[in-house]
C-alpha cells in the first residue's frame, strides 16, 4: 500500500519524553554462560538504547515529532548516542551515558551500568523546559529518575498536558508521577505488586478506585473508565469478565486483534466496583524462525501507543497497532533495528479503518 493511501498524520504530533538514554552492546549467544564458564558470541552489535530513547525513536519513525529530556556525557559514546537519535528525527536536549550490555538468545538479559551524576531538576532551566513543553500533546515518562521526573511531571500537569507513565515495577517516587498520569502502560505484574490485590482484574479495579480519572494499559489489556451519569445496570465479576474475553480468542489467528466487553459495572470482591469497558488485545504469533530478539519490544509498544493517542485511535484499533509494532521489533537484533516506519506495508492494515487481515512482515525487519 502506497504512503499516499494512508490516513492523514495526526494534527498534534509533538510529544515529550523523559528518562533513560544509554548505549547497548548486543551479544547473541547459543546458550547463557554458566558460572566460571566461557562462551563465544555468534554476533555482536553496538546500538543506542534506553527505554525513553527507544520509545521516542519508535515514535519518530511513526512520523511523530518527539523531544527527549535526558542526559549524556560529552564523550565519544555520548556523541554516538546523540547522532543516532538525531538521525531518526528525535529532538535531543539534555542527555548521562550509562552502559547497557544485552545478552540475546531470542529473549534478552540486561546488565545495566547507570551513569553519574543523574539528571537533577537544577539541570533543567525554566526556559528550556518551557520550550520542550510548548505544543506537546503528551508527555511520556519511562519510570526512571523518579525525583526529577516528578518535577517535570508537575510542570506538564500545570500546563494540562496529558501524561503517560511506563510503570514497569515499583520504584521509590513512582507514585508521585502516577497520581499525575492520565495513562499508565504497566508491566503485567505491576498492578498486583502496587495494589497487593489477589488478581489482575481486581488490581485494575483497585487502581481505578485509587486514581479514578485515568485509563490504564497493562501488557495488552486496556481498561477504559466509563464516566456516565447513570451507571450500567449489569454488574459482573471482573475476573469472570476477563476470562470470558480470553475464551473468545481465536488461536488460529496470527495477527494481533482486540476483543471488547460491553459497558458494565465491574466488581472486585472486597475492593469495589467501577463502570467501564475492558479490552483484551492479543500479541502477534511470531514463527520461531522469525523471532530474533525481544529487546525493546515494550518500548516499541509504548511508542505506538503514543502515536495512537496523538491520532485519537480507539483502544480496539490502538492495541493491535501497538502489538504489531512491538512484533516488528522482535524480528531483528536490538531495540531499534526492526522498528518500522509509518509507511511500511505491514502497518497499513492497522492504520486504515476496518478489520485486520494482512500479516505482511515489515520490510525493515531484517536480522543483522
Amino acid at each position: 500500500m502506497a504512503s499516499h493511501s494512508l490516513p492523514p498524520l495526526p494534527k498534534q504530533r509533538i510529544i515529550v519524553g523523559f528518562g533513560g538514554t544509554c548505549l547497548d552492546y548486543l551479544a547473541v549467544v547459543a546458550n547463557f554462560p554458566k558460572p566460571d564458564d566461557k562462551c563465544r558470541s555468534r554476533s555482536m552489535k553496538m546500538q543506542g538504547g534506553g527505554d525513553a530513547a527507544n520509545t521516542l525513536t519508535c515514535a519518530a519513525r511513526l512520523d511523530l515529532n518527539p523531544r527527549l529530556i535526558s542526559k549524556i556525557a560529552d564523550d565519544m559514546p555520548g556523541s554516538s548516542i546523540l547522532r543516532e537519535l538525531e538521525a531518526d528525527g528525535v529532538d535531543t536536549s539534555f542527555l548521562v551515558w550509562p552502559i547497557n550490555y544485552v545478552v540475546s538468545r531470542n529473549t534478552r538479559t540486561c546488565i545495566f551500568t547507570p551513569g553519574h551524576p543523574p539528571l537533577q531538576p537544577d539541570d533543567l532551566s525554566p526556559s528550556n523546559l518551557e520550550d520542550a513543553m510548548r505544543g506537546a500533546s503528551v508527555v511520556y515518562f519511562d519510570g526512571r529518575l523518579t525525583y526529577t521526573a516528578a518535577f517535570v511531571a508537575r510542570e506538564a500537569a500545570r500546563r494540562n498536558i496529558p501524561i503517560l507513565l511506563d510503570a514497569e515495577k515499583k520504584r521509590e517516587g513512582l507514585y508521585d508521577i502516577l497520581v499525575l498520569a492520565r495513562y499508565a502502560v504497566c508491566a503485567a505484574k505491576f498492578p498486583q505488586a502496587w495494589t497487593e490485590a489477589p488478581t489482575i482484574g481486581s488490581a485494575l479495579v483497585s487502581m481505578l478506585l485509587r486514581l479514578p480519572k485515568f485509563s490504564y494499559l497493562t501488557g495488552i489489556l486496556w481498561w477504559n473508565l466509563y464516566l456516565a451519569e447513570q451507571p450500567p445496570t449489569e454488574e459482573v465479576d471482573v475476573d469472570s469478565l476477563l476470562r470470558s474475553l480470553e475464551q473468545r480468542k481465536d488461536n488460529t489467528v496470527t495477527a494481533p486483534i482486540c476483543i471488547s466487553s460491553e459497558v458494565v459495572s465491574m466488581r472486585a470482591e472486597g475492593i469495589g466496583t467501577v463502570h467501564g469497558k475492558l479490552f483484551l488485545g492479543t500479541a502477534e504469533k511470531i514463527p520461531p524462525s522469525e523471532l530474533i530478539d525481544t529487546t525493546g519490544a515494550g518500548d516499541a509498544f509504548i511508542g505506538a501507543v503514543l502515536y495512537g493517542l496523538c491520532a485519537e485511535m480507539p483502544p480496539e484499533k490502538m492495541l493491535p497497532f501497538a502489538a504489531k509494532v512491538a512484533a516488528s521489533c522482535c524480528r531483528a537484533l536490538g531495540a531499534r533495528t526492526g522498528l518500522p516506519q509509518r509507511t511500511d506495508l505491514c502497518l497499513a492494515p492497522f492504520l486504515q479503518d476496518g478489520c485486520i487481515h494482512n500479516t505482511t512482515k515489515c520490510a525493515s525487519n531484517i536480522s543483522d
